[in-house]
């Protein structure tokens, strides 16, 4: 089988792409640069970002890139990294059902980092955001379920390659060094799922930005490298994947439509997994007609389609970060009369009245059960089962949660979002975006 034109396929594609042109895809991206903004806005007091800036400053560099919302600068480098953790730092960012990842926290910190030093026509900074979406769409529907079961997190291992094609399609790189760039970011793909719960695992996002930043800028210096990275056995595919199901349609239609817009990004409500966000409409339902506590509760059963739980690492966690992975503890913050804000996915230690629950509720799997048609992610649903004092069964099953495409939040909805992150300088964040004036929103954040 030849599969030694992926990689320069991929490099075609995006530097004959013409986004800009597609009315849907450019609402789309200005949707998604203001969801981004909002959860970076909303992420910038973690503590994490704290310990990683005294890493920079220990390190120096040339500060003309923005830290969003901590009113100071850093190189570009540093800017991409630390842009991508804030934005991801409390699972709040968006994510896309066929990259199984977040797509966001990669691709728009690297351009931020590009444009804010200078290096390409701010001009195209919403279409090299489409592009790098779709790149990162198609590579996650090409490597496969799998490549996620396995334990590699999608948001790091396919970040870097989107992030350098989003930089690239910005910059104008050629087509050697656009080949050159997606090797030099499939070098550094990496990302564990074994970090989910801990300050890693948004790191995986910032580390993907940086590498896609500098693989762009590596390919621009004439450094040598291979043009033929995702190709064959011995490729990004064969080796994270599988090159034959790549091969037979990792390239076909590209931009009909863009995948911004179909199956679109997914804007989350709640400040954690994606995968939890079925559970947590049906638990709210549930609670809220038949006026359920968590001393009435004897059971309540979570089911799943095979590896529908893959995400939810976390079965007995003990902080609110580890929470963050767990249904367990989400539906049992809904029993107990806790919302889901930020306040409680933090390193505080989950109270022990609330641990206590967590042998009451049980996941199971049924393959029997038929996936409806529209459901998000594509072939997933969770039924919530609740038994109840004097046996009493409650039940409900959620297929698209709210959010999530076909179910989505609206721009109002978005800019509500931002407002609600940062007050201060909402309208004007708010109104840079949806007249695509880059340079303002790279001041105001």
């Amino acid at each position: 089988m030849n599969t030694k034109h992926l990689t320069a396929g991929l490099a075609q594609a995006v530097i004959s792409s013409v986004p800009e042109t597609s009315a849907e895809a450019m609402t789309e991206a200005r949707k998604g640069l203001l969801d981004f903004t909002a959860a970076a806005f909303a992420g910038r007091k973690d503590k994490g970002i704290d310990k990683l800036l005294k890493l920079i400053d220990e390190e120096g560099g040339r500060p003309i890139s923005p830290l969003i919302g901590r009113n100071r600068k850093a190189a570009p480098s540093q800017s991409a990294l630390i842009n991508g953790f804030i934005a991801h730092a409390l699972d709040f960012d968006d994510v896309h059902s066929d990259v199984r990842g977040h797509p966001s926290a990669v691709i728009l910190p690297a351009l931020i980092a590009a444009a804010s030093s200078g290096r390409m026509d701010k001009s195209r900074f919403l279409g090299a955001y489409i592009a790098g979406i779709e790149v990162m769409a198609r590579l996650g529907e090409s490597v496969g379920s799998r490549h996620y079961e396995k334990g590699w997190h999608n948001t790091g291992t396919l970040g870097a390659i989107a992030a350098a094609c989003a930089v690239g399609y910005a910059e104008k790189l050629n087509q050697t060094e656009l080949e050159k760039a997606i090797g030099f970011a499939a070098a550094q793909s990496g990302g564990m799922r074994v970090q989910f719960g801990t300050e890693m695992k948004p790191l995986h996002a910032g580390l993907a930005a940086e590498s896609g930043l500098f693989a762009a800028r590596l390919a621009q210096t004439g450094f040598g490298g291979s043009v033929h990275a995702l190709d064959g056995d011995k490729g990004f595919f064969g080796l994270y994947g599988d090159f034959e199901r790549a091969e037979a349609m990792f390239l076909n239609g590209w931009g009909k439509p863009w995948r911004i817009v179909s199956p679109g990004l997914w804007f989350k409500i709640y400040p954690f997994c994606s995968a939890a966000h079925h559970a947590a409409d049906a638990i709210l339902k549930l609670k809220a007609q038949h006026e359920l506590t968590a001393d009435q509760v004897d059971r309540i059963d979570v089911v799943f389609p095979s590896a529908g739980d893959a995400a939810l690492t976390e079965r007995r966690p003990k902080t609110g970060d580890a929470g963050r992975f767990s249904v367990e503890y989400i539906i049992t913050l809904a029993l107990d009369g806790k919302d889901f804000s930020a306040e409680n996915f933090t390193s505080k230690p989950i109270p022990e009245a609330i641990q206590s629950v967590f042998p009451r509720i049980h996941r199971r799997y049924d393959a029997r059960i038929q996936p409806d048609e529209n459901a998000v992610p594509k072939g997933r649903f969770t039924i919530v089962r609740v038994t109840a004092a004097g046996n009493q069964v409650y039940e409900t099953r959620i297929d698209c949660p709210k959010g999530a495409p076909g179910n989505g939040l609206s721009e109002e909805d978005i800019q509500e979002k931002v407002r609600l992150a940062m007050p201060q300088k909402a309208e004007e964040l708010i109104n840079a975006v949806l007249q695509s004036d880059i340079e303002r929103y790279l001041q105001l954040i």
